[in-house]
């Protein structure tokens, strides 16, 4: 069910009626309806997917929870005959179990997630490979489409089921109310990815109708319609075209469609933001926000604190710290401290985390080697700016440049937009090569007598 086509509309208008004629206690039934009919929408043959990852998480919230509450029991009933000894080699054997039941749903639900979205690359590289060295080509008869939203909600499913571990929150012990966050249809398609304890609180709470919820949440909709309708439908036939035929165009015109690119997508995706979280609002529900003008960030690792920011904070909470205090990271950081002193340590192993994350990340985004060398360009330019800091700020002193002066905000913002909408082309023109030759062919065959 397309947000702009009229279908959607009906449902939308439905959806807030109901919502607010129906007893308060059911409302959140009314939203796992409405949920259900939505994503039902898009294709039963779906259903099922969604359906086991909420299952698995539920399972597995009520398995560590469980396990947590015995281990601590327990623990507790022998405080005082156990030696010191005992009570830790408990504790490890309570935590290993835990961890085992954390990482069969994590495998679980990655693994179906990579299936669907990765497995075809995979076979066309191992393709590549064999035919390369003289062998032959492993032939599938099938052909897997995948589910609506299977990454944004197995991301922000697996976020709970860590939280659970982590035991930030309580295991939901109702499924279909699991089943209501797995599934709430504003964000299961395009995010926002939402924590646990926020959205729950909210979906599960009783509402009350408000003059101003309706009035904001509908201007905030017609302003989503907007960004959507008019700027960025309008744009894409534009880049299209630009994109299909750059090696025809002067290099301008070429770099111009790179701009409008980065025009179209963030009306595009900040457009349907708009609109869900219009629509949420009406309904007395505030989503994450996605978007926090990241067009006007002083560097690389601003603008992605400031687009897709749900995004960013899942990889931030879930990779980054995590593989920041693994083990590898913390031998990374006393060889470096040891070698090199304690700041190249605790960069070197800040270094490491990115590098896991913003492959991930380009991964995350498509299954292809364009999207994998996009993720690591992020990755180097953050890292670069990271290691260079010290260098940059010693060469702002030598030449007494105020970073508070309008001038300079102004010169590090253009050329934020500037480095980052030519990183955002990079994937979208095609293959590797087609990135390459599209960076390359923005600088050459300037035509300013006129743009077209």
């Amino acid at each position: 069910m397309s947000l702009i086509s009229e279908q959607f509309l009906v449902f939308a208008a439905v959806l807030v009626l109901a919502f607010y004629l129906v007893p308060k206690r059911l409302q959140w039934v009314l939203l796992l309806l409405a949920s259900c009919v939505f994503y039902a929408a898009a294709g039963l043959s779906n259903c099922g997917y969604i359906v086991i990852t909420a299952l698995s998480a539920y399972g597995a919230g009520l398995a560590l929870e469980k396990l947590a509450a015995r281990g601590k029991a327990k623990l507790q009933e022998n405080k005082a005959s156990w030696s010191k000894e005992e009570k830790k080699a408990w504790k490890a054997r309570v935590r290993t179990r835990r961890k085992w039941v954390m990482a069969g749903c994590l495998v679980l639900n990655f693994g179906l997630l990579c299936v669907f979205k990765y497995a075809g690359f995979v076979l066309q590289q191992v393709n590549e490979l064999s035919l390369l060295l003289g062998g032959g080509e492993i032939k599938t008869v099938w052909n897997l489409i995948t589910p609506l939203g299977i990454s944004f909600y197995t991301f922000q499913t697996m976020g709970y089921v860590v939280d659970v571990y982590w035991e930030k929150c309580p295991a939901q012990r109702n499924f279909p109310k699991l089943l209501l966050f797995t599934s709430f249809f504003p964000q299961v398609t395009q995010g926002p990815i939402s924590d646990y304890q926020q959205l729950s609180q909210q979906l599960f709470a009783q509402h009350d109708f408000k003059d101003e919820n309706i009035t904001f949440g509908f201007q905030r909709m017609l302003w989503g319609y907007f960004k959507k309708m008019v700027i960025a439908d309008a744009a894409a036939p534009l880049v299209q075209t630009v994109f299909a035929s750059y090696q025809l165009l002067p290099g301008n015109n070429v770099l111009i469609g790179a701009f409008l690119y980065s025009l179209q997508i963030y009306a595009d995706f900040s457009g349907y933001m708009d609109i869900i979280c219009g629509l949420c609002q009406m309904l007395d529900l505030q989503l994450s926000e996605n978007f926090e003008r990241p067009y006007f960030s002083k560097s690389v690792a601003e603008y992605w604190r400031r687009w897709h920011i749900t995004l960013g904070a899942w990889f931030k909470t879930y990779i980054y710290y995590p593989v920041a205090v693994s083990g590898a990271a913390k031998r990374l950081t006393k060889w470096g401290s040891r070698v090199f002193g304690a700041r190249f340590g605790r960069t070197l192993a800040a270094s490491f985390a990115l590098v896991v994350v913003w492959l991930t990340t380009g991964l995350w985004h498509g299954a292809s080697w364009s999207y994998i060398a996009w993720g690591g360009i992020n990755g180097i330019c953050i890292i670069a700016a990271l290691w260079l800091e010290p260098v940059c700020n010693r060469l702002k002193a030598r030449c007494h440049i105020k970073e508070a002066s309008f001038a300079w905000r102004a010169f590090i913002t253009l050329r934020t937009f500037f480095l980052v909408t030519l990183i955002k082309v990079f994937p979208e023109v095609g293959s590797f090569g087609d990135g390459v030759g599209f960076w390359a062919h923005c600088f050459k065959n300037w035509d300013l007598g006129g743009v077209g």
